[in-house]
């Protein structure tokens, strides 16, 4: 009976391991910044949000939080509009996309395409970042529904977008020597 289901627990299980390991790699990771600011990766994209919207026109600042805080705040054109913490990033959703890639290991092919998908995650957070701190400085009564339902379709949304592309021309793609 269980045969019938051996490849699918194959995969489930190795998409649970290396779900947990990668969590609790980067929880040991943010461990080691705690009461200390922001996290690097955190400054590195509240950093790279930052040149966006100044290149989009939005004179913006950086401004560091209390270290306890482990926060950083966007002052956009003179007014605070936001501030960045740990869970902006997007590395929760770059685990959960590497995880989903690698239980469907296809050899090199798989590192390949995580490394291309982690750098069109990264992208759109920049931007989704930028959009949502351009749209709480223009038109700050959209600010929570842009917040909490619109930038977020489009991150996970992201995501969705790359496991489909995952499954249908890569995972599930006969090798070219079993088609003769």
């Amino acid at each position: 009976m269980f045969n019938d289901f051996k490849p699918v627990l194959k995969i489930l299980l190795r998409f649970i391991i290396i779900y947990l390991v990668l969590l609790v790699g980067y929880q040991f990771y943010l461990n080691k910044f705690k009461n200390a600011g922001l996290d690097p990766i955190s400054e590195w994209v509240a950093e790279q949000t930052a040149f966006c919207q100044r290149n989009l026109g939005f004179a913006t600042k950086l401004v560091e939080g209390k270290p306890q805080d482990e926060t950083t705040f966007f002052l956009v054109n003179g007014e605070y509009v936001s501030r960045m913490v740990e869970g902006c990033n997007a590395i929760s959703v770059i685990i959960l996309f590497l995880a989903f890639v690698f239980a469907f290991y296809k050899g090199f092919q798989t590192f390949f395409f995580a490394g291309a998908g982690i750098l069109f995650l990264h992208i759109m957070n920049v931007l989704r970042i930028a959009g949502l701190n351009i749209i709480l400085r223009v038109h700050p009564e959209y600010g929570k529904i842009f917040h909490d339902y619109f930038f977020p379709a489009i991150i996970y949304g992201s995501v969705v977008l790359l496991w489909l592309v995952w499954i249908k021309y890569f995972a599930l793609k006969a090798p070219e020597h079993e088609n003769s």
